[in-house]
């Protein structure tokens, strides 16, 4: 599902006009991406949760020519799963 697609899916099930659905969604986004970058989770009760998450520097390795080069540290996020979500996924 693209961004423009579930905008589409929010309006009709919110009953909400395109533009609405719209900034919502990028109200929702924003908030998170706002949270996580503070440090904080974000958790959605049945849904799942957005976890922040800091990767250490380290080596990787390039696959196209082989060559081993330095990663910096960094952050990032998780996404853990809620039970009701897995449920729904699972029946």
């Amino acid at each position: 599902m693209t961004k423009s697609e579930l905008v589409e899916a929010i309006a009709d099930r919110a009953g909400l006009n395109k533009a609405q659905a719209k900034d919502a969604l990028e109200a929702f986004i924003a908030s998170v991406s706002h949270s996580l970058k503070a440090g904080q989770e974000v958790r959605l009760v049945g849904f799942g949760s957005f976890v922040p998450v800091k990767r250490p520097a380290g080596a990787a390795r390039n696959p196209r020519t082989g060559e081993t080069v330095a990663r910096p540290a960094s952050r990032t996020c998780k996404f853990k799963a809620g039970e009701a979500l897995k449920n729904s996924l699972n029946a």
